[in-house]
Order: C-alpha cells, then sequence, then structure tokens
C-alpha cells in the first residue's frame, strides 16, 4: 500500500470549468466602508435610545421631585393656616376679655334693649347678674325697661355663678341668655372643628 498523498493548499477543488472570482482590493475597502456605516448607524441608534431612557428616568424623577416639593408647601400652608386661626383666636379672647373688663354694662345693655323691645306685654321679667354688677344695673335697666314701654313687673337678681358682662334674662315661656363662658366653648368647639379638619389625619399632622 502505498504512502497517502499529501494536501497541497494550491490544489483547486472546484468543479471542472468553474471561475474563482477574487474580490478587488476596491471592493474590500467599499465593504468595509459599508460595515462601518452599518455599525456607526447602529451605535447612534443605541445612543439615542439609551439617551431617551435616561431622559424619561430624569423626567420621571424631577416629576416624582416636584410633587414631593407641592405636597410638602401644601402641608407647610396647612400649618401657618392652622397657627393662624390658633393665634387669632388667642388673641380674640384676650382682646374680648380686656373689652368686657373694661366696659362689662354694654353687653349687658344690647341683650336687655333687645328682650324689653319684644317683651312689652308680659307681665313679669326677671333679669340675672353677677353680683358686683347688681348695683351697678339696677337703675340703668329700669330706665330702659320703661323706654321701651315694658309695665310688667321686673326683677334684677344677682347670680353668683355669672361674670361681669354676663345676663341671663328670664320671662313666663322664654328667655334669653348672655354668658362669656358658654359663647367662648362655643366658639373653641367651632375652631377647633375646623382645625382638625385643617390638620388631617395624625400621620399628616406628625410629617410622617
Amino acid at each position: 500500500m502505498g504512502a497517502p498523498a499529501k494536501f497541497m493548499f494550491d490544489d483547486d477543488f472546484s468543479p471542472a470549468g468553474a471561475r474563482i472570482v477574487r474580490p478587488t482590493a476596491a471592493q474590500m475597502q467599499a465593504e468595509a466602508t459599508a460595515a462601518e456605516a452599518r455599525g456607526h448607524r447602529d451605535g447612534l441608534a443605541a445612543g439615542r435610545a439609551e439617551s431617551m431612557r435616561v431622559l424619561a428616568d430624569a423626567m420621571t424623577a424631577a416629576a416624582a421631585g416636584i410633587q414631593r416639593l407641592v405636597s410638602g408647601l401644601r402641608d407647610v400652608e396647612r400649618r401657618i393656616e392652622v397657627e393662624a386661626v390658633e393665634v387669632a383666636v388667642a388673641v380674640g379672647r384676650k382682646l374680648a376679655s380686656e373689652l368686657v373688663a373694661r366696659e362689662p354694662r354694654a353687653e349687658i345693655e344690647a341683650l336687655a334693649a333687645e328682650c324689653f323691645r319684644h317683651l312689652i306685654g308680659v307681665p313679669h321679667v326677671a333679669v340675672r347678674l353677677a353680683p358686683d354688677m347688681l348695683d351697678a344695673m339696677r337703675g340703668r335697666l329700669e330706665e330702659m325697661a320703661a323706654a321701651e314701654g315694658f309695665s310688667g313687673r321686673l326683677v334684677i337678681l344677682a347670680e353668683p355663678n355669672l361674670q361681669a358682662g354676663d345676663c341671663r334674662i328670664e320671662w313666663t315661656d322664654g328667655g334669653a341668655v348672655r354668658e362669656r363662658a358658654a359663647i367662648e366653648q362655643a366658639i373653641a368647639t367651632a375652631v377647633e372643628s375646623y382645625l382638625s379638619v385643617r390638620r388631617g389625619p395624625p400621620d399628616m399632622q406628625s410629617g410622617v
């Protein structure tokens, strides 16, 4: 058996008569240029896609930040409003107390004038005042009743539970009351009801 034939790279295994066309240097350069252009276009497209993704993420983050800022501003606005109302109520109470202390007769006279005007035919009216206001107001109330045409029996009594400026007027089938403590309590209840809504739930009040 003879030695195997050696493979020679120069051997031509193409079918008989076939013609091998080798690319020219210009064709190879053109193909390389086209491949480079495709790579450049693909790189640009990928870069644009990545840029859009980064921009979208940045816009989402910015929107979330703006929303947090708006929410924070609303919380600040709500706290300022609550504090302003609380200050206004405190100042109002202080001023009311000082006004009553300076002129306690004004509130009593205002209530008495309104009542006497509508009680001309009532046979009996009782006026209750704080003990230290009894002597100061007795004559004035009698004058006011007569001026309004009230001809019934007017009884003026001291009421230990009343403060200066407080007054209770009672007649057979009705009555009228002006008590600073009751008025302040009603105001405090209304203000607290309003503030509880403005403060929001406990987690909002704590800033959580």
